[in-house]
């Protein structure tokens, strides 16, 4: 917990509150539905909490905004970020109900309002998001692929609208088909060995 105030100080007393309870929230039902391996519930604040608002490091939602997290597992990025921007909407989606079961649990158990699950394919949403963020779940084209059509063309941010991608390692031949991806490399906001190859991809994507 004293890494999320180490790098986000300005956080509210529900926040602490909230972003303090999710270890023993992940550890009870990570003993009924295993979402996280035990290495990284032993390091979750670091392995997942932080590395998800590696995201807020880049992007600062404004209130009304509307973010889909695609392929979000046990809740990464998403939870850590709607319980930073409460009052951003957050769809997270995955194609594994058990997944989405903690989801709902956890965010129960926070009282978050500004979170709802989908148990889908996210080719099967038909809604629109100012930005969609993932944590490495596909290559950027296939997550291009899947995500087509589902950005807003109001933009409400400076950034402009479209995906923000946890991503690790040399993403040169990756992102060679995307000259418009901005990379942001985590250990210029993080200093923990963990971030040293870890980045956030930008990709402002048009609606079609």
């Amino acid at each position: 917990m004293e890494i999320i105030q180490k790098y986000f100080s300005n956080l509210s007393d529900t926040q602490l509150d909230q972003f303090s309870k999710l270890q023993d929230l992940y550890q009870d039902w990570n003993l009924k539905i295993n979402v996280v391996s035990r290495k990284d519930i032993d390091e979750l604040y670091l392995r997942h909490v932080l590395h998800s608002l590696g995201i807020a490091k880049v992007m600062k939602f404004n209130p009304g905004s509307k973010v889909m997290d695609v392929g979000t597992g046990g809740g990464f990025p998403g939870i850590p970020l709607a319980i930073l921007f409460p009052e951003t909407q957050f769809h997270l989606v995955d194609s594994i109900g058990k997944k989405i079961k903690v989801v709902n649990e956890v965010s129960e158990g926070l009282q978050l309002q500004n979170v709802r699950t989908t148990h889908g394919r996210v080719e099967e949403i038909k809604e629109e998001y100012d930005f969609i963020v993932s944590r490495a779940v596909a290559q950027m084209e296939t997550f291009v692929r899947w995500t087509k059509g589902k950005i807003a063309k109001k933009q409400n941010h400076n950034l402009k609208n479209g995906i923000l991608y946890l991503k690790g390692g040399d993403l040169n031949e990756e992102l060679k088909s995307f000259p418009k991806a901005t990379i942001y490399d985590l250990p210029n906001y993080f200093e923990e060995d963990f971030f040293e190859t870890k980045k956030v991809v930008h990709l402002p994507l048009k609606k079609k």
